[in-house]
């Protein structure tokens, strides 16, 4: 979902924590692969101290807490905090702190002191003020840290299931129709935000991966992911009932009950700039218009 206007940003960001029990089981996990091209790409090194922003109940945090990282997480959910230090508490090394990334400080930290070798966002991202997430993971990485984002989006190839398109007629009588020219992307054509990363001034060297998955739902696993995505959850009861009385309807018409769905993820990785190199790159932005293409949606 893009999200234009801070306050309906900040409201549909809180939505999360009102599904705090279900998302860990519902919410997909990412591919093994993604984790082992982010180790590589930012160099990190046994030991290495990692920042998250917007952990849930630690999804993205497990596989790297496993492999031996120190990691702070910034959490602004209360009850996703809980889950997620429930989730961790067997793993050492980790920390989770409930707070908003944004407002959040390091305890113990001397002026300028930056400690962090990687800063990443799984699926968080898109809901930090942009005015200030790109500033505030460069002021927390050391010189030469990284910073990771990307996603889990819904994709879909050519012998995809068919059942998206054709749900499609619930979600318009329920008024949840798709934006005007909303498309369906396929594996591998998702948008990347290499040049928004680049444009800010504050990171370089860009490096994008694109993975996919596919998981097979039943009915009511399936119901469970959607109430776990923030339109679903800001649905009115009247609008879920319907569309997850016809989806459990439809699915119980296939001789396997089942549908297939992909994900889709583009990894990005970029080294934060020293401060000559900001401000170089900086004054010569302020040289040219800005380009819609840049614009936070």
């Amino acid at each position: 979902m893009m999200v234009g206007v801070s306050g309906e940003r900040e409201r549909l960001r809180a939505t999360f924590d009102s599904a705090a029990s279900l998302y860990h089981h519902a919410r997909p996990g990412y591919p093994a692969e993604l984790f082992d091209e982010l180790v590589r790409l930012a160099g990190l090194r046994p030991g290495a101290r990692l920042l998250e922003v917007g952990c849930g109940t630690g999804l993205a945090t497990i596989p790297l807490a496993r492999r031996g990282y120190q990691i702070t997480c910034v959490e602004i959910g209360q009850d996703l905090a809980v889950r997620a230090r429930r989730n961790l508490a067997g793993l050492s090394g980790v920390e989770v702190v409930q707070d908003a990334f944004e407002a959040w400080q390091p305890g113990g930290w001397r002026p300028g002191e930056r400690r962090y070798d990687l800063v990443y966002a799984a699926t968080s991202w898109h809901w930090i003020d942009p005015a200030v997430r790109y500033a505030r993971a460069w002021d927390l990485l050391r010189p030469g840290g990284h910073l990771a984002i990307w996603g889990a989006t819904h994709v879909f190839p050519a012998d995809g299931d068919p059942f998206f398109r054709q749900i499609q007629d619930v979600y318009d009588e329920i008024g949840e129709s798709l934006p005007p020219g909303a498309d369906f992307p396929r594996p591998g054509e998702l948008p990347d935000s290499r040049a928004e990363i680049e444009a800010t001034g504050l990171f370089g060297d860009v490096q994008l991966r694109h993975f996919d998955w596919e998981i097979s739902y039943d009915a009511e696993g399936y119901v469970r992911l959607l109430d776990t995505f923030s339109g679903h959850i800001a649905m009115e009861q009247w609008q879920r009932d319907r569309l997850y009385g016809e989806i459990r309807g439809r699915l119980a018409g296939r001789p396997d009950g089942l549908l297939r769905r992909h994900w889709g993820a583009v990894l990005h990785v970029a080294r934060r700039l020293d401060r000559r190199a900001t401000r170089t790159v900086l004054e010569a932005s302020t040289s040219r218009p800005s380009s819609p293409a840049l614009e936070v949606r």
